[in-house]
C-alpha cells in the first residue's frame, strides 16, 4: 500500500492519507504530501479532512436514530414535518435512497452561486425549500420510480434532523453520533465560512494555469465552494482516518445503531418496479451507503465523496473484520495513475494483488511517428447530445493537441478546455486528464461511440 501510494503521489496522482485496518489492528496507515497549497505544511498521519458525500452515512444514522425515537417514521410524507415542500408523496425513505423525483435538473450550484457571486452571502441550508419552491420545476418521476443521486435531498434531511430534535444539526451528530463512536477529531465545520480551527485542517487544492491554489481561491471553483458552506447533511464532516476507524468499529459493537437498525440501512433500495436498484457496477443504494455483495467477502458497504481537489473513500466490510479509508486533499494530474491507486488499494484490501500504477506517460509510444498529424489538424464535426465534444485538433509546439467543449454535470470545468494528446498507439491518442481514447481515421476522429467528420 506504501508503495502504490509513494508510486501516485511521484505521478501527480495521490496527495494525502490512508489507513487500513483488520480485526480493529491497523495493517497500514500513512501520509504523503502537503496539507496547503504552498508545500510547507507537510501532510500528517492526523490531518483532519472535509469528507464531502461520506457524511451522507451520518445524516443518515441521525434520521434512524430520530425514528427509534418515535420522532419520525420512515415513509412519513415529508411535507407532514415541511408543508411548503412542493412535491407530494415524498417520504423520508425517498430522500434517503435518493428516489425522492425531485427535478433531475436540481443543482446546489444554482442557488449557491448566485448568492456568493452577487450577494456576496453563504445562503444558510434552511434557505433551500424557498429555493426548490421558487424554482416552480416539476418532478421529474413519480416517488420511489427511479433512483436519481442528489445531495440536495440530503440537505432535506438535515433540516428534518434539526426541526425534530431542537438543536443544531452539528450539535445533534457531536452529541449523538461521534462523541459514542469514540470519534475525538470529528465535527461538522463551515470552514469558508467560519474559517479553519487549526493548520492541521486539510485545505483541498485545484491546478489553475499549471500551480495548484486551494479551491476556495481559484476563480473557477470558488463561486461554489464558498457559496455552499452554509448546507448541512451532504457534506461538511471533517474528520480523520483515525476516527473514521473508529466508526467502523462503532456499529460492530453498537455505540450508535443497533445491528437492526443497521440491516435496514444496508438494505437497497427497492423501486416501484418491485427491482432493486443497482448501477452499471451491480452497487446498490441503502440509507448513506453504496452497498455490494462480494461472492468471497460477503456484505460491503461504502461510500466515496468529491469536492474540487477532493477526494475521499471509506469501505467497511460487514461480514469481514476489514476498513478501507482513503483521503486526498489535491487535484490529480493523471486519471489513469490516481485510478490505479484507487483501484489498487481496493485490491489489496481483498487479497488480491494490485495493478502497476501507470500514468500515460507510462504508456505513451517515445518516439511516435509524426508524419500523418498535420493532417489530423482541423474542425470535427459535433456529436449530437454529447456531453464531450472535440472541436478541434491543432499542433503546437511539436506535439498535437485538442480542443474539447465540456457541458455534462460530470465535468467540473465545463466550457472549453485544451490538452495535450499522447500518441499510445497507431493513430491513437490519450489524454492525461481523462480516460480518453481518440483514434483518427480517413477524414475522420472516433471516440467514444462517436465518429465525427472532418469539416
Amino acid at each position: 500500500m506504501e508503495k502504490l501510494a509513494r508510486d501516485a503521489y511521484e505521478k501527480g496522482s495521490f496527495n494525502g492519507t490512508w489507513l487500513f485496518a483488520e480485526n480493529g489492528e491497523i495493517v497500514s496507515k500513512g501520509a504523503l504530501g502537503f496539507r496547503d497549497a504552498e508545500n510547507k505544511l507537510p501532510m500528517r498521519e492526523d490531518t483532519v479532512f472535509e469528507m464531502a458525500s461520506v457524511t451522507k452515512m451520518f445524516t443518515a444514522a441521525a434520521v434512524m436514530l430520530l425514528a427509534r425515537e418515535g420522532k419520525l417514521a420512515l415513509d412519513d410524507q415529508y411535507t407532514q414535518y415541511f408543508p411548503d415542500y412542493p412535491y407530494p408523496g415524498v417520504t423520508v425513505r425517498h430522500l434517503l435512497t435518493h428516489t425522492s423525483g425531485m427535478p433531475d435538473d436540481f443543482e446546489t450550484a444554482a442557488w449557491v452561486c448566485p448568492a456568493w457571486e452577487n450577494e456576496k452571502r453563504i445562503p444558510p441550508c434552511s434557505e433551500i425549500l424557498r429555493f426548490i419552491k421558487d424554482s416552480g420545476e416539476e418532478a421529474s418521476h413519480a416517488p420511489g420510480e427511479t433512483f436519481e443521486y442528489t445531495d440536495i435531498g440530503y440537505c432535506l434531511l438535515a433540516n428534518l434532523v434539526e426541526k425534530l430534535s431542537g438543536v443544531r444539526f452539528e450539535d445533534f451528530l457531536r452529541k449523538n453520533i461521534f462523541e459514542p463512536a469514540g470519534m475525538k477529531d470529528s465535527d461538522i465545520y463551515h470552514t469558508r465560512r467560519d474559517g479553519r480551527p487549526s493548520d492541521r485542517f486539510a485545505r483541498n487544492m485545484v491546478l489553475e494555469d499549471d500551480i495548484y491554489v486551494p479551491s476556495d481561491v481559484s476563480k473557477l471553483t470558488a463561486p461554489y465552494v464558498i457559496g455552499s458552506d452554509g448546507l448541512n447533511g451532504c457534506d461538511y464532516l471533517y474528520t480523520t482516518v483515525f476516527d473514521m476507524l473508529a466508526w467502523d468499529r462503532s456499529p460492530r459493537e453498537e455505540k450508535v445503531l443497533t445491528r437492526e437498525e443497521q440491516s435496514i440501512m444496508y438494505t437497497p433500495v427497492k423501486l416501484l418496479s418491485g427491482e432493486d436498484y443497482a448501477d452499471g457496477d451491480g452497487e446498490s443504494y441503502g440509507f448513506g451507503w453504496g452497498i455490494a455483495r462480494d461472492g468471497e467477502h460477503g456484505l460491503i458497504v461504502s461510500h466515496s465523496g468529491g469536492m474540487p481537489g477532493l477526494e475521499t473513500y471509506f469501505e467497511h466490510f460487514v461480514d469481514e473484520d476489514r476498513t478501507l479509508v482513503l483521503l486526498c486533499c489535491r487535484e490529480y494530474t493523471d486519471v489513469r495513475a490516481f485510478a490505479g491507486f484507487w483501484n489498487g488499494m481496493k485490491a489489496i484490501v481483498r487479497g488480491e494483488e494490485a495493478e502497476p500504477v501507470v500514468s500515460i506517460e507510462d504508456i505513451a509510444v517515445k518516439d511516435p511517428d509524426k508524419s500523418k498529424w498535420e493532417s489530423y489538424c482541423g474542425r470535427y464535426e459535433h456529436p449530437e447530445d454529447a456531453d464531450f465534444i472535440i472541436d478541434e485538433v491543432f499542433m503546437q509546439d511539436g506535439v498535437l493537441w485538442a480542443k474539447a467543449i465540456l457541458s455534462g454535470e460530470d465535468y467540473d470545468d465545463q466550457g472549453e478546455v485544451s490538452f495535450r494528446l499522447y500518441p499510445v498507439g497507431e493513430n491513437e491518442f490519450g489524454r492525461k486528464r481523462g480516460m480518453l481514447r481518440l483514434k483518427f481515421g480517413d477524414g475522420c476522429l472516433m471516440f467514444d461511440d462517436f465518429t465525427c467528420k472532418k469539416l
